[in-house]
Formats: C-alpha cells, sequence, structure tokens
C-alpha cells in the first residue's frame, strides 16, 4: 500500500489547489467529486453536484494501534522498512519525519512482531496464486561458488540461499505497468486496456516461473555435476543429448531420460542390424560363420596394414633410418619382439638436417670461419647467433661463470642447439664454467 501524493489527486473544482488532508467527497455523484475544506464550507456546487448531497471525510490522520500514531505515519513507517529494510532504524526515521530511531524500532517490534495478530487487517487472498508465487524452491544440495568464480558464471546467475536468479525471464517487465493507476473516473476502454497490460504482465510472470521450473528440475543449474553425470555416455551420445538440450521444456526430466535411452537403444539396434546386413552380404547365414568371418576380415586388415608398410619402405630404399624403422615394427607386430634388440639400428633417432646456406643473410661476413661452420650445422642465423651470444657473454662476465642449466633458462630455444652454442662458446673462451 502506497501513500497518494497530493499531486496524484485531482484538483479541488472549486479553488484548483491540490487536496491535502483532510478533504471532502462527495458520496452520490459518480464520479465523485472531492473538494478542499474552504470550498466544502462556501456550498461550492457545479453541475450535477448540490451542496446537500451526503459527503465524506477523507483523512488518514487516526490511530490504527498506538494513539501516539497516525496511518499515516504507519505507512511511512511499513514503506520505509521495505525500502531501506530491518535494522536501519536511523534512515527510517528520516523517512518516517515525526519519529525518532528508538520510536520507530520499539513501535514496529511491539505491533508487528510481538503482536503479530488481530486488529491486524485481513486481507483477501488473489485468487490465482500460482500466477504470482516466486520460484523460492532450492535444490537439496546447492552448490554456493564464490560470486566472481567461474562456477558462478556457469550456474547462470543462480543465488542458492534464495533460490532465484540475478536475472529474470524479460527482467524489466514491470516497467510495463509501474505508471498503470485504476481510478475512479477510467472509462471502460482505458480500463480495459489497463487490464490487459496487467493481463500480459502475469502471462510474463507465469512464464518466468516456468523456466525457472525447467532449470532446477534438469538440473542446468549445477552445470558440472549434469556434465559428470553425461560421461556415462560416449562422445557421439553426449553430443546428441546436447543437441536435444532446447526440447527439455517439453518434457519432464525423467521423460526426457527414458526418451534418451530409447534413442541410445534404437542407435545400437541400427548398428547390429547392418551389422547382420554386412554378414549376409558376405555369405554368412549363421552366427558361428559370422563370427569366423569377422575374425578372418581383421586378419586381411592387418596384412593390408602391412602391406601399406612396406609399400612405403619400398619408396625409401635409399633411406636406412626407414627400412630399420620397418623391420622393428614387423618384430613387433609378428609377435617376436625379442629378436628387435639384435636388429641394426642407427645410432640417432632422426635424420641431421643438412647444413643452412647463410651467404644470403645479413651478418653472414662478420662471422668468423668457425662461426659460419657452426651456424650452419646447427642452423643458426646469423643475428641470432649475435644475441644469444651477448646474452650468454653478459651473463658470464656478471657471474663469474656460467652452467649449462643457466643457459638454457636464458635461452628458452631447443635444448640441443642450446648445449651446441654452449660448448662452441666454451672452447672459443668466450665464456667459461664457474669455479
Amino acid at each position: 500500500m502506497e501513500i497518494e501524493a497530493p499531486m496524484d489527486r485531482p484538483p479541488c473544482p472549486g479553488c484548483s489547489a491540490y487536496l491535502k488532508e483532510p478533504f471532502i467527497k462527495c458520496a452520490q455523484c459518480k464520479p465523485p467529486i472531492l473538494l478542499c475544506l474552504q470550498c466544502f464550507a462556501r456550498g461550492f456546487e457545479k453541475a450535477g453536484h448540490e451542496s446537500d448531497h451526503r459527503y465524506e471525510i477523507i483523512t488518514n490522520e487516526f490511530p490504527v494501534f498506538d494513539l501516539g500514531w497516525t496511518a499515516v505515519e504507519e505507512l511511512k513507517l511499513l514503506e520505509a522498512l521495505g525500502d531501506c529494510g530491518i535494522g536501519n532504524w536511523q534512515e527510517i526515521s528520516n523517512n518516517v519525519g515525526t519519529k525518532s530511531a528508538a520510536e520507530c524500532e520499539s513501535h514496529y517490534l511491539l505491533y508487528y512482531v510481538s503482536r503479530a495478530r488481530p486488529p491486524l487487517p485481513v486481507f483477501e487472498e488473489p485468487k490465482n496464486t500460482e500466477q504470482l508465487c516466486p520460484v523460492t524452491a532450492k535444490l537439496r544440495t546447492p552448490p554456493r561458488p564464490a560470486a566472481d568464480s567461474a562456477r558462478a558464471v556457469e550456474m547462470a546467475g543462480y543465488m542458492p540461499a534464495r533460490g532465484d536468479f540475478t536475472e529474470e525471464f524479460n527482467n524489466f517487465a514491470e516497467w510495463d505497468i509501474k505508471d498503470i493507476y485504476f481510478l475512479d473516473d477510467d472509462d471502460d476502454l482505458l480500463r480495459a486496456l489497463k487490464l490487459a497490460a496487467v493481463d500480459i504482465y502475469q502471462s510474463q510472470l507465469k512464464e518466468r516461473c516456468r523456466r525457472k521450473k525447467i532449470a532446477r528440475d534438469c538440473g542446468l543449474i549445477n552445470l558440472k555435476k549434469q556434465q559428470m553425470y553425461d560421461k556415462r555416455y560416449i562422445r557421439p551420445v553426449r553430443d546428441m543429448k546436447d543437441g536435444l538440450r532446447p526440447f527439455l521444456e517439453f518434457f519432464l526430466p525423467e521423460q526426457f531420460e527414458s526418451f534418451m535411452e530409447g534413442l541410445i537403444l534404437e542407435q545400437d539396434m541400427r548398428k547390429e542390424v547392418r551389422r547382420l546386413q554386412e554378414l549376409r552380404q558376405a555369405g554368412t547365414s549363421t552366427f558361428r560363420a559370422g563370427l569366423l568371418y569377422e575374425k578372418l576380415r581383421r586378419r586381411r586388415e592387418e596384412e593390408v596394414g602391412r602391406r601399406h608398410m612396406l609399400t612405403d619402405v619400398l619408396s625409401n630404399m635409399q633411406d636406412e633410418f626407414a627400412c630399420q624403422q620397418w623391420l622393428h615394427r614387423q618384430a613387433h607386430m609378428d609377435g617376436n619382439p625379442s629378436i628387435a634388440p639384435f636388429l641394426p639400428l642407427s645410432s640417432t633417432a632422426r635424420r641431421s638436417a643438412p647444413p643452412l646456406d647463410l651467404t644470403q643473410f645479413a651478418g653472414y661476413d662478420k662471422l668468423t670461419e668457425a662461426e659460419k661452420e657452426m651456424c650452419a650445422n646447427v642452423r643458426f642465423l646469423p643475428e641470432a647467433f649475435f644475441e644469444y651470444k651477448d646474452i650468454l657473454q653478459r651473463e658470464a662476465d656478471r657471474q663469474g661463470g656460467l652452467r649449462l642449466a643457466q643457459a638454457r633458462q636464458l635461452l628458452k630455444i631447443d635444448v640441443n642447439k642450446t648445449r651446441k652454442l654452449f660448448d662452441f662458446l666454451m672452447q672459443e673462451g668466450v665464456i667459461s664454467k664457474p669455479e
């Protein structure tokens, strides 16, 4: 209930002044005529309104529970409690305006907490309560992550302690009805339009409740738990289930799980039917013959794989390393890994790259003959070599020596190239190990 401001009322028809309590309301005129006390005292009349009509005195300056508290102050106290919250008694006192913080606290605790019984007014319950009730049900074990954590983002703004979301569906639906007031002088068309707007808002509330119920019942709030539950399915089934999530609103959770089990069973049956059709096309007529056919097919596929490996080796007969690798793989596939150690295998597991031609790169003329050979074999560009050399030399001068592990931490390149560069600089006397 809100306190009606004087500017929200129609002005006095006699003097056009804003109506302040107490004022007079005609009980016979339709719509009712509202007059200030001065115009009523001098017998103001207008078309359809006579000074001898029955009237009512409109005022909220009367006590409800306590003789020291008027109805206006009671309404201001309740509105301030809704705006400021229980406990902010100084702010509540400022909103009431005529009572101190201690008086507001003691009056509220006495009449609204300790004596919360008649003569409090009894309001009629709305008929369609299911449209107005917010969703307050919580999960059995709701997770309570930190506000800015990734888990909170996955929960889509769900607040477990309240059983609600920070962002509602159509979050600004209330804006369409916040300025609607039902007045006694509204005509039929205007009243019908206002009622239609309220009906639309009621439908938005129902849609909010429906969406919350789907998110809560179908496990869409605790997404991590749902993903762990879905891991019992293979990847294609999980992808299919993710694609069917938009249809959750048409099923109950148990119905959706039964629907998914039915689809999985259908896929398994289709796979088995295709296997039986393949066996029938291969000429088998019994399950024993089918098992023998599948065993021979797997053996044939292994032979084809071996032929492909042999073809690869034959196409690279000049590559000794590829031939040796094929021999080792063939020994393991034939079930004789014991002979693999006796097969010849080169000392390096990787073919060395050919030397790099550095004559076209900048800085080549500044390299010595030993540096040119090292950069070509290790495949260092001249500019990169000078940069790495300068880094290692400055660090060695600063520490009085340098170790290989320190060089690897400084350069952050391939460890083998770092080792070769470190050994070369040690041999040339550019750096030395610490004593």
